[in-house]
């Protein structure tokens, strides 16, 4: 037997409680017989005004990620997706995988994360030069530069977006992003990617898509395709840009 509306895929969805888009983000590239299952790491809404705030952040969530995931596990999902995306860049691609098998050697299953989402969406489409767009202060920036670098990656233009709270990344406006688009969209950067799940860019970034001619990827429609393609579910999600609609 097997679940009645999860039947080919049960994720098990861990974000912070400030994050509103990831769950909606996350459901609407759902295909069906796949079913979404969202435990909340509790923060606080922090102001985010430097590094010094946006490091407390980080142990944060951190601190209280245990407890979400061993909520998780008692539905019994079939992999764990991780909807955060700053603490799976942090300090470098050696910590990034530390922290990948760490979660997968305590919950027994596979995982889905941010920054491996990104690489391999990367090595999809054979993009080494990249735009990075993010909401992040400067040491989260910093960061993310260093794990693209230590992946191989060139990040040849990155816009951080300096939101001022974990809340209030989900209210970046679709104006705000698509000048962020333009200003890392050089003519070296063979990609774009943003990366902070709870910037909603998912269905922009596949828009952007036809007016550069070149991939944009959102971090939560790579994450999504990463859990599906690690079930084997290859389904052609369309709205989302070309990586859920075509690889």
């Amino acid at each position: 037997m097997t679940d009645a509306l999860g039947w080919r895929a049960k994720f098990g969805v861990i974000v912070p409680s400030t994050n509103t888009i990831v769950q909606p983000e996350f459901d609407g590239m759902r295909p069906p017989g796949v079913t979404n299952h969202v435990s909340r790491i509790h923060i606080p809404d922090i102001p985010l005004h430097n590094d010094e705030d946006f490091n407390r952040l980080i142990a944060l969530i951190l601190a209280a990620q245990q407890e979400a995931i061993t909520r998780v596990l008692t539905c019994a999902p079939d992999r764990i997706v991780l909807g955060i995306s700053a603490e799976t860049f942090w300090h470098g691609l050696d910590a990034s995988r530390a922290l990948r098998r760490d979660i997968e050697a305590e919950t027994g299953l596979g995982l889905s994360m941010g920054a491996d989402a990104c690489d391999a969406a990367l090595k999809v489409y054979g993009a080494r030069r990249i735009g990075v767009i993010t909401p992040y202060q400067p040491v989260g920036d910093e960061n993310v530069r260093r794990f693209f670098a230590e992946s191989g990656y060139e990040v040849v233009a990155l816009r951080g977006l300096r939101s001022a709270s974990p809340t209030l990344i989900a209210h970046e406006t679709e104006a705000t992003l698509r000048a962020a688009i333009q200003e890392v969209n050089l003519p070296e950067a063979e990609a774009i990617v943003q990366v902070g799940t709870n910037l909603s860019m998912a269905r922009l970034a596949g828009e952007a898509e036809r007016w550069l001619g070149k991939p944009v990827l959102a971090i939560n429609t790579a994450i999504y395709w990463h859990a599906l393609r690690a079930m084997g579910i290859a389904d052609p999600v369309p709205g989302w840009g070309s990586l859920l609609a075509e690889h």
